[in-house]
């Protein structure tokens, strides 16, 4: 959980009000977001606060550099590569990890939320990235791809393709929503 700061001083100037009240209004705003987007990419909800942590922390300390009006494209662009940089310091060889094992599913009562969030498991990294900027933060495919440096035209061709995954398990799963 983000911590809201406080004004200690007395004597504070204006600007550092207005820095500190659009920090604080960007963690209202941003912080569970920020922290859902980095849980999916990474899925460990620990790692994920901490990184969330890590982007705010960063946020405050480059607030003299950071346009408050763009907070939000730039917490996700810090979080996404905080989440990179975390998967290739703990990278692990895929062939010790069985990623894609078959989910066991109740179809009696399949949980959508769930389902889902298997399947994204099964999505490179790039093409869940860009499925959870696109359709969860609903940012343009132009904001995506300079989020994590792709034009826009590989920004479509993922989320097509990761998509059209997504469709095929839960196809597989014979479900019918």
């Amino acid at each position: 959980m983000v911590c809201l700061i406080k004004s200690n001083f007395t004597t504070s100037t204006l600007a550092s009000d207005s820095f500190l009240n659009n920090y604080n209004q960007a963690v209202r705003d941003y912080n569970n977001r920020v922290c859902r987007f980095a849980d999916k990419l990474l899925i460990n909800r620990t790692i994920a606060k901490d990184i969330t942590q890590e982007a705010f922390m960063r946020l405050w300390e480059n607030r003299d550099k950071v346009e408050f009006a763009k907070v939000k494209s730039w917490l996700f662009t810090t979080t996404y590569r905080l989440c990179i940089d975390y998967m290739k310091k703990n990278y692990v060889e895929k062939h010790d990890v069985v990623y894609h094992e078959e989910p066991s599913y109740c179809l009696e009562s399949p949980d959508l939320k769930e389902i889902i969030n298997k399947a994204l498991v099964l999505l490179s990294e790039t093409q869940r990235t860009i499925l959870l900027l696109k359709d969860y933060e609903g940012y343009s495919y132009a904001e995506i791809g300079e989020m994590i440096q792709l034009s826009e035209s590989q920004v479509k061709v993922y989320l097509f393709r990761g998509r059209s995954k997504i469709k095929a398990h839960i196809k597989d799963l014979k479900l019918v929503l």
